[in-house]
């Protein structure tokens, strides 16, 4: 089959920026625990995003949806604002635990995201299941290679409160699926795959 080819670029130099600043802010910043650069994280999210049939501006979510709580804090959510507009701002926002520093204990930051997800808009719940789905991805990935041992990477120290919170964010997002709309449908049926497979896998080394 012939490569296909659109009339108008899908992806701007708007797209182009975003990426830059996502690289920039995050560049000497590596995934708990490994060596692999945070960067991959920002794209795989991105991909994932797009995959789901989001738009420009959902990618640029995706891409700086961790800016504003890794350091960024109120500057750069304005800056984003300034820069990609209001939704892009908005959909950051709606995916930031928080800009405090210190940041506030684990299991309240979790309660109150999984709580917000009631009121989310779909571009921001889509840029939600995109991370959430790469994040549990590579927890699944890691523990097939580490075991036990990856829990400590976590502030929950334990399998028990993360393996709580992805369910209740399954659950959550379930309840949402009308408004994640179809395109996400298959990221959220891969979610519950990858924690029930992640679940069986803990309670075979129980």
């Amino acid at each position: 089959m012939p490569e296909s080819h659109t009339s108008r670029p899908l992806l701007t130099t708007d797209f182009d920026r975003a990426l830059q600043l996502a690289t920039s802010h995050h560049r000497r910043q590596l995934r708990k625990g490994t060596e692999v650069p945070y960067t991959a994280h920002l794209l795989a999210v991105c991909s994932i995003v797009l995959e789901m049939g989001g738009t420009q501006t959902e990618a640029i979510g995706a891409l700086l949806h961790d800016a504003v709580e890794d350091g960024g804090g109120p500057e750069m959510l304005e800056n984003i604002r300034q820069a990609f507009g209001a939704d892009a701002a908005r959909i950051v926002a709606a995916n930031s635990d928080t800009d405090e520093v210190p940041k506030p204990p684990w299991r309240e930051r979790k309660e109150a995201y999984l709580a917000a997800i009631a009121d989310k808009q779909g571009d921001e719940l889509r840029v939600s299941l995109a991370d959430k789905l790469h994040n549990a991805r590579s927890i699944l990935a890691d523990y097939r290679t580490d075991g036990e041992e990856l829990w400590s990477r976590f502030n929950a120290r334990e399998s028990g409160p993360v393996l709580w919170y992805y369910r209740a964010l399954l659950d959550a997002f379930d309840e949402r699926a009308e408004a994640l709309g179809e395109g996400a449908a298959p990221a959220l049926a891969e979610l519950r795959r990858v924690l029930d497979e992640l679940d069986r896998l803990v309670a075979a080394a129980a």
